[in-house]
């Protein structure tokens, strides 16, 4: 008799117990195995956790290790007028502090060229033929040796067409032509040439090159250059302003260093008086304190950020209940919240401020930083702020950024952590080669359970098949008792 089912000989629920002997066998393996995936699963997310808040301290170090978001200097603009805003200053960071009176009084600007009136010999309308027969070139210049670029007219290109070819050259450097309708026969349409390439001499000159005499109605000068057609109707001209009554000039509208280590860009020309004289602004060049604060509150709020992840991450059940950090004890984070406030509380020899706590940055007893509200009888943290920025500004930059700063010394610690080579992605490797070894666990353990399952089930059908042989024997002895 062969039996392939448990129980189906014997009668007995052999499937049922050998269910049960493999749950016995799994459970206690299984939930050891899931148990420490879980903890490597929240420790490889919590060194994320670590990492990415690392890095945004880094950031906030790095703007402070960075001397010229330290060393700005703020433009205070006092104008005439509130409508009119003559120019826009940016001083460099070793702009010399001060008060300026400057005003606008003539702007940069490019040439302008038109051609003449249709009465006069130009043209009637925007079809006109520009050249009738074969074909000729243009060369559009910027004074006697500036940027220049030829295209060639054919025969029958309007006047349209023209403009479009000029405005469409990819050697153009900046010269624009439109069309003007003058509504009148005597006007006809106007070609107007317009340059923005702007200061004296830098008018444009449109060169015929090869002296038809068509082209000379859109041309300023024949090919030697010695004859005149078209005039400039504006010159290129210089932008022109007065800085406590010394008058200054600049090709462009952007005067460079006339200020020293100040740039200024002229926007619209100063308001006049009754007498026609240009009325000047007061531009004051002072020390970009708000912005240094800035970069300090954000240095102080992504340290405490970082500290509170800390301390979550490695944090103690209060309760049995209550679950302990991912990283509980961690030495690694221990030795990073140790690092980083060693090099906090450390004086800096070469820095005439010496300290954080000079410029009222404190660490409390929680092992946060704060601007302190102690005295200390030197004043508040932020009065010690205040009176630094005030005294020595530029000592604050070099109290972080110098060769010893403090966010010097803070990146150079951090990065042995995050740099791609770093303590915290060896951390990741390990666990990640972890979880690997868990997987290669997880699949032996499955080969050893299908072959516990195997051998289970063949002892238990063999049971199965011995108890039926058993039940049949008895039950054909019974018979031949129940027949004597």
């Amino acid at each position: 008799m062969s039996i392939q089912s448990l129980g189906v000989g014997s009668g007995l629920d052999l499937e049922s117990l050998v269910r049960q002997l493999i749950s016995a066998e799994r459970t206690p393996k299984e939930n050891r195995l899931d148990a420490r995936e879980d903890i490597l699963e929240e420790e490889i997310s919590a060194v994320g956790k670590v990492k990415s808040k690392l890095s945004e301290f880094e950031d906030a170090v790095k703007a402070l290790q960075d001397a010229d978001n330290l060393s700005g200097r703020d433009p205070q603009i006092d104008n005439p007028s509130q409508s009119n805003e003559p120019f826009t200053a940016s001083p460099g960071n070793s702009a010399v502090t001060g008060e300026y009176k400057i005003a606008i009084e003539q702007m940069a600007r490019g040439s302008r060229v038109e051609t003449a009136d249709a009465i006069d010999g130009g043209f009637a309308s925007a079809d006109d033929a520009v050249l009738t027969a074969g074909s000729a070139n243009l060369t559009f210049r910027i004074g006697d040796d500036g940027e220049e670029f030829t295209l060639t007219v054919a025969a029958g290109t309007t006047l349209e067409e023209l403009r479009a070819q000029i405005n469409d050259d990819e050697n153009n450097f900046g010269v624009s032509a439109n069309i003007i309708n003058t509504g009148t026969a005597d006007g006809g349409a106007k070609l107007v040439f317009t340059s923005d390439v702007t200061g004296d001499g830098n008018d444009l000159q449109i060169i015929n090159d090869d002296n038809v005499a068509e082209l000379n109605r859109v041309s300023t000068t024949d090919s030697s250059e010695s004859a005149t057609f078209l005039t400039p109707v504006l010159n290129a001209q210089n932008a022109i302003a007065n800085i406590d009554g010394i008058q200054v000039q600049s090709e462009t509208n952007r005067f460079e260093n006339t200020i020293q280590n100040v740039r200024f860009d002229a926007r619209e020309l100063s308001d006049r008086d009754a007498d026609g004289n240009a009325i000047a602004s007061t531009l004051t060049i002072g020390f970009d304190t708000e912005g240094v604060k800035e970069n300090i509150d954000t240095f102080i709020e992504k340290y405490n950020e970082l500290m509170d992840e800390f301390d979550e991450l490695t944090r103690y059940g209060a309760t049995e209940e209550d679950e302990d950090g991912a990283l509980a004890g961690d030495s690694m984070v221990r030795g990073i919240q140790a690092g980083l406030s060693n090099i906090l509380g450390s004086s800096i020899s070469d820095s005439v401020l010496g300290s954080l706590f000079t410029i009222g940055v404190e660490l409390t007893a929680e092992g946060r930083l704060e601007i302190g509200a102690s005295d200390f009888g030197l004043g508040s943290g932020s009065s010690r702020l205040n009176d630094a920025l005030a005294d020595n500004f530029d000592e604050v930059s070099e109290l972080f950024s110098g060769e010893n700063g403090i966010a010097t010394a803070l990146l150079a610690f951090t990065e042995e952590y995050t740099q791609s080579s770093g303590l915290l992605k060896s951390r990741e490797d390990v666990i990640k080669d972890q979880q690997g070894n868990l997987e290669t666990e997880r699949e032996q353990f499955e080969l050893r359970m299908e072959g516990y399952e195997a051998t289970l089930r063949a002892r238990y059908l063999s049971l199965d098949s011995t108890v039926a042989s058993l039940q049949s024997t008895g039950n054909a002895l019974f018979a031949a008792l129940g027949n004597i």
